[in-house]
């Protein structure tokens, strides 16, 4: 996201320059140049401690000294009349960012991924004592209602945060999107992907992307065994990694399954040929994380014309999306007899599924196109500007 924001934006003529870590997101010991210039966008990393992703309390370290260094990055960089973008990785990012932005005459947006603490506290991964957690979220708070704008992904997330006090005016919502000309819908045949598996014509079920905390596996399954009682020929494959991986491939090993398949991440210039090697993709969101969290997974199924099967909330962000579109099916969270079920129904209809994955397509083009993304961006910054 933030790769096709700054390169888009830079590519209409406006000045970008992007502060981050030395770090790789997979790879703690990476040692990135402190100065780079991409695509006309400049990248200045800071150093950071280098305990990694693997532990919480290693994570936390790592942040604390990233806060600190972006802070004195920022004071350098940053003039009069800038505007800053302030993401939510690491989280609470904007309580930094806030009184920098005021030092520097800088117009602050936050652009909110997702909203923390309430994330870690709910998935029970918050080091943070309750005191601690309530001070968090009160500054957090204030540094929003300072801000020129508060960008989210979602209208559930926008609502939360109106919830908390933050006004209206200062609350947009731009949803996350996909490279429509990059992720373009192509016969699984011709994936070249799909042709190392060596599946044949079975009906691959795909999960892309972070399994994490937030993300549940265990309806999927169930839903694995229940087929697999059933004699059925799904495959499931599993591309990516995250917090939970590791568990489902232990879970896989321990059932004695043979209808899964694993991959490490893929190259981003190959995303195309590793959506287009399923049938349909799976999205899960645990439900109490609705308003606080939208899979950005969604936007690139819906670019490579596939069906959306959601694991979560019906009543959710995605949930009333693919019901509005008619471009997928909705499971609720345990319900693994019927996800299964829609599995088999899909598997034996491709009439059917390439109908959805047709509407997927359209709705992608009307509503979360890279363009249109880009476009809605240019123009909040340049308000804020002004």
């Amino acid at each position: 996201m933030l790769t096709d924001l700054a390169e888009g934006l830079a590519a209409r003529g406006v000045e970008v320059h992007v502060v981050c870590s030395c770090q790789l997101y997979d790879d703690a010991q990476a040692r990135l140049p402190e100065e780079e210039a991409l695509s006309a966008v400049g990248v200045h990393r800071v150093t950071t401690t280098r305990f990694g992703r693997g532990r919480l309390i290693g994570r936390a370290v790592d942040y604390a000294s990233f806060y600190i260094l972006c802070a004195l990055k920022l004071l350098r960089l940053l003039r009069r009349g800038d505007v800053l973008v302030a993401k939510t990785d690491p989280p609470l990012l904007s309580i930094v960012a806030a009184p920098v932005a005021k030092a520097k005459g800088a117009r602050l947006i936050n652009w909110h991924q997702d909203v923390f603490p309430e994330v870690a506290s709910l998935l029970g991964a918050s080091p943070l004592a309750p005191a601690l957690d309530r001070v968090l979220r009160r500054l957090r708070d204030a540094s929003l209602r300072t801000a020129a704008m508060n960008v989210v992904i979602g209208a559930q997330m926008r609502d939360y945060l109106a919830g908390r006090g933050i006004p209206e005016s200062k609350l947009c919502v731009i949803e996350n999107w996909a490279d429509g000309a990059a992720i373009r819908p192509k016969p699984r045949t011709a994936s070249r992907l799909r042709e190392s598996l060596a599946v044949g014509d079975r009906f691959i079920v795909c999960y892309s992307g972070n399994l994490g905390r937030a993300h549940e596996f265990d309806t999927v399954l169930g839903a694995a065994l229940a087929l697999g009682a059933r004699g059925s020929s799904l495959v499931f494959l599993f591309i990516g990694g995250g917090a939970r991986m590791n568990a489902l491939k232990q879970a896989v090993a321990g059932h004695a399954l043979e209808n899964f398949r694993f991959l490490p991440y893929q190259p981003r210039a190959a995303l195309e040929d590793s959506l287009a090697a399923a049938d349909a993709h799976l999205v899960s969101l645990l439900p109490r994380l609705e308003g606080l969290i939208v899979p950005s997974k969604l936007y690139g199924i819906l670019a490579a014309g596939r069906p959306v099967v959601f694991v979560g909330d019906p009543g959710g962000e995605i949930g009333r999306l693919i019901q509005r579109a008619d471009c997928g099916r909705v499971i609720s969270v345990g319900d693994s007899a019927c996800l299964a079920d829609a599995l088999m129904h899909m598997s034996a209809d491709p009439q059917g599924c390439a109908a959805m994955g047709d509407r997927a397509r359209r709705i992608f083009g009307e509503e979360f196109s890279l363009e249109r993304a880009i476009g809605r961006w240019t123009a909040l910054i340049e308000r804020c500007a002004s």
